[in-house]
């Protein structure tokens, strides 16, 4: 391989494949490797046969569960926000037209043992049964200034800086309860714990209205989309774009081993006795591990069921939201579920997801109060795996890593990584403002 190439990216899960687009896209020639023979790294898809392989070895699934190809299990499952990053970028490539949404049926959070819809405008405000008359009234003027609030235009901050002023001040100014400002930061505003009160209040306002924008663009139960035949579609549909801008992939390459030079720079991969050069290299946490720290740890629970969430109004695809302070934890727990209606299961049956940031050594009692709110299960399988930030300095070593998936069930926070490591590689800005209702049609169907 004499050829040189601008970027080498190796491993083809979601982050990866994003980039290798994006990269191809800015003109930049690239060459992505993976070492396994499917795309997808770690947020692959597996079907029935191979779920029962990763996590039950030699056993065969139950022929009531149905056929194995008409499974597609996320192993890291998440929705997308209708107008938030990952959608952009979606429209920024164009990958959009490879790709066929649905809207996800509704957003839920625990409260006091119980599940509810999460409101999220000052009409929902008034009807949730989440709040008490009075708060349902100071929660109205609260969304109504959020929806109102407009950073260039002064008239609507009644006075307050929310460069300045924190989420904690500016929420005390409405004079709302606990349990009402836990929903609104951890299942409208997708904060993971409760360090958001003494930051500045735009980036929480922003998040509310990104919120409520997306719930608006479909007129759905949620503001969240996903694509039918799972999340696997998105590795592959970037790596067609690539593939369009020039870009090569190679499945199956053994090792996948970076070399450094004597001044400790990545200059190329070597697989099967070749090298292919290259200026700088785009990984995941485990093709460099010595350049990477392990920092904390995610326990899920897989589980396949013949009927949606009990309390979620039937929805055949939904997100669950239990703050940590519900649940006496440090960090919130999700429930996932989706189902044959967007193609990732038979007729009839379900799958969910319970994850976590793990705090203890046991995922089966750790997950127990979100697997007590799934009612019946016909199979369950459990894991933990580790999640890892990078170490190393870019500019040394010429090395660019992803950091591993969080527990949560949406993709604002894989987007920023994303979209941060871009400007590392290229020096430039993603330019995201795109004509959103480019992705609309294809998300109705």
């Amino acid at each position: 391989m004499d050829e040189e190439y601008d970027v080498i990216v190796l491993g083809t899960g979601l982050k990866e494949c994003i980039l290798s687009g994006l990269l191809s896209v800015e003109g930049l020639k690239v060459l992505h490797m993976d070492r396994n023979d499917y795309y997808g790294g770690a947020s692959t898809s597996l079907n029935l046969i191979q779920l029962w392989k990763r996590f039950r070895g030699d056993d065969k699934p139950n022929e009531k569960l149905g056929l194995s190809k008409e499974y597609n299990v996320d192993m890291i499952p998440k929705f997308m926000m209708a107008n938030g990053g990952l959608v952009r970028v979606l429209i920024h490539t164009n990958v959009t037209k490879y790709l066929h949404f649905k809207a996800v049926d509704g957003s839920f959070v625990y409260n006091k043992g119980k599940i509810y819809k999460v409101p999220a405008t000052d009409v929902e405000a008034l009807k949730s049964p989440l709040m008490g008359l009075f708060e349902k009234r100071r929660a109205r003027k609260f969304f109504i200034y959020v929806q109102d609030y407009d950073e260039s235009d002064p008239k609507s901050h009644e006075g307050l800086d929310l460069s300045k002023v924190t989420a904690k001040q500016l929420i005390t100014k409405y004079g709302l309860e606990d349990d009402t400002i836990d929903f609104i930061g951890h299942a409208l505003a997708l904060h993971f714990d409760d360090s958001y009160l003494d930051e500045p209040a735009l980036d929480f306002v922003k998040r509310m209205k990104l919120y409520a924008e997306s719930l608006a663009r479909f007129q759905g139960g949620s503001p969240y989309i996903y694509p039918l035949y799972g999340l696997g579609e998105l590795p592959q549909a970037f790596a067609r774009l690539s593939a369009v801008y020039g870009g090569t992939y190679m499945l199956n390459k053994p090792e996948c081993k970076v070399e450094f030079d004597g001044d400790g720079k990545a200059y190329g991969v070597t697989s099967e006795g070749e090298t292919a050069r290259c200026k700088k290299v785009v990984c995941d946490p485990s093709y460099l591990p010595n350049k990477v720290q392990k920092i904390g740890r995610v326990a899920r629970a897989v589980c396949i069921m013949s009927h949606p969430i009990p309390n979620t109004n039937d929805s055949h695809s939904a997100q669950v939201i239990l703050p940590q302070k519900q649940l006496g934890r440090k960090s919130d727990m999700y429930l996932f579920c989706c189902s044959y209606a967007h193609n990732v299961a038979p007729k009839g049956k379900f799958i969910a997801f319970v994850s976590t940031e793990a705090e203890t050594d046991n995922p089966e009692v750790e997950l127990k109060p979100g697997i007590d709110l799934l009612g019946p299960v016909d199979e369950i399988f459990y894991e933990t795996y580790d999640r890892f930030i990078p170490t190393n300095t870019n500019e040394i070593d010429n090395c660019f890593i992803s950091t591993s998936y969080d527990g949560s069930t949406h993709f604002e926070s894989t987007v920023t990584d994303v979209l941060a490591m871009y400007s590392k590689i290229t020096g430039k800005a993603l330019d995201l403002s795109v004509d959103l209702s480019a992705a609309s049609a294809a998300a109705e169907e």
